[in-house]
């Protein structure tokens, strides 16, 4: 069951959101080669055969109506700037996850990923419905926790040897969300955030 009538374009101030295409992965694989973006990760995306994993992946993922992953550009500059997606889609129950996603380090703390998540949470929330959205992350990656707090996500816990990383460790998964009764006040202080940063630029 299709939850997302494809295809689906997100547009914003500084960035535009468009499906993952094949056309996409040169540009997204030369943008990953900075090791910085994957310090925090549990994934080497650097490495070509981690990255060409991580995109065909995506693209199976969306076949089978599980997530739906964008490739993200700068509309300033018109370059593909990282990616990120819907996930664990859940059209019964009205759940989805926002993740999967990484930015060249000259978009990091510009606003561009408060802009994303604000144009991702619009759609799940305005369009699709949703009950909750969750996000989550490694225990290790206080990053992209600090990132996820940002925007007004509340944490719910951390599940306790919940995956695997790329090098076979072990690792914790902290878990947070936004439901749709908390969406109208998350979102005007998401709007403030984002046009903040962007009036520094």
């Amino acid at each position: 069951m299709s939850w997302i009538q494809d295809p689906l374009v997100l547009q914003g101030t500084k960035v535009e959101l468009r499906p993952l295409d094949k056309e996409h992965f040169g540009a997204l694989s030369a943008a990953s080669k900075d090791r910085a973006i994957w310090e925090y990760y549990g994934r080497n995306g650097a490495d070509d055969a981690v990255m060409q994993y991580f995109l065909n992946e995506a693209m199976e993922c969306k076949e089978k109506h599980q997530h739906y992953p964008f490739a993200v550009f700068s509309k300033d500059t018109g370059e593909i700037i990282g990616t990120t997606r819907f996930a664990e889609l859940q059209p019964l129950f009205k759940t989805l996850e926002i993740g999967w996603t990484w930015y060249v380090r000259s978009a990091w703390g510009k606003g561009y990923n408060e802009e994303c998540k604000l144009l991702l949470l619009s759609h799940a929330f305005e369009q699709m419905d949703a009950n909750r959205v969750q996000l989550k992350t490694a225990h290790f990656n206080k990053r992209s926790q600090n990132a996820i707090q940002r925007i007004g996500a509340t944490y719910e816990g951390t599940l306790r040897n919940h995956m695997l990383n790329g090098d076979g460790s072990t690792r914790h998964t902290a878990m947070f969300s936004i439901i749709k009764e908390e969406w109208s006040d998350r979102k005007e202080k998401l709007q403030q955030m984002i046009k903040e940063k962007y009036a520094a630029l």
